[in-house]
């Protein structure tokens, strides 16, 4: 392996041991195609007692590719955790992150690949100009990015929860993710945001996951909405203390 692949592509795998292989195949051939110096890193964390053999795929898998390692460490919390125990062993000059269920495309970490070589960006992302998920979950997305606009004015963003987000290296350290849990997402836009980032995005399509229920119940929702207004001051609080 070189020492700092062109791009380090974090794959969250969790609960997905009958489906990742396909998807890491279908992404090192798109990955091979557009940046050969490339780096897959599977998060197969798991909670005990579950069944799960994620973590034994996602091993699986490592050992039989030099350029894909595997980290599967009993869980301290929700997607936020394994995102960032996958980011923090990423070597790559620009970090990707996607969720590995195959509702995101693979071909996507590609293509914003390309886009953020071309604009030379600081982040780039897709927005989900097609999703199949269902009227409920399009109906909650539009609100909760509606209520995100609202309190963050000024980030130009379709879609803040939507993956894959690639970001250069720099960008990632002088970022202090905290969150553990389904918040990850915005907490990365909220951090782009008060660091000035350069944004761009494509488009993508939602798929449907056919294989499994949504992680995301509606106690999630909740916890979005109020996590949200907590940032908020939050927010407040850093831009007071910055103009002292």
């Amino acid at each position: 392996m070189n020492s700092s692949p062109k791009i380090s592509a974090v794959v969250l795998a969790y609960q997905s041991a009958d489906s990742i292989a396909g998807f890491v195949e279908q992404l090192v051939i798109s990955l091979d195609a557009c940046e050969p110096d490339w780096e897959i890193v599977l998060v197969g964390n798991y909670f005990d007692n579950q069944g799960d053999r994620t973590p034994e795929v996602v091993r699986e898998i490592a050992d039989g590719h030099d350029c894909i390692v595997a980290v599967a460490r009993k869980k301290e919390g929700m997607m936020g955790w394994d995102m960032k125990t996958g980011l923090e062993i990423a070597r790559g000059e620009t970090l990707a992150v996607i969720d590995g269920d195959g509702q995101m495309p693979f071909e996507d970490v590609a293509a914003v690949f390309k886009k953020m070589k071309e604009e030379q960006c600081d982040f780039v992302k897709t927005y989900r100009a097609q999703r199949d998920d269902g009227t409920y979950r399009k109906f909650i997305s539009k609100v909760y990015n509606f209520i995100f606009k609202l309190l963050f004015p000024g980030l130009h963003s379709r879609d803040i929860n939507s993956k894959p987000k690639l970001m250069t290296r720099a960008a990632y350290e002088r970022m202090d993710l905290k969150s553990n849990g389904w918040f990850i997402d915005a907490e990365i836009m909220i951090q782009a945001r008060r660091l000035g980032l350069t944004i761009s995005e494509i488009p993508t399509t939602f798929q449907c996951l056919e294989h499994r229920s949504s992680f995301i119940k509606p106690q999630a929702i909740l916890e979005f909405f109020a996590n949200l207004l907590w940032s908020r001051i939050l927010e407040c609080q850093w831009w007071f203390k910055k103009v002292r």
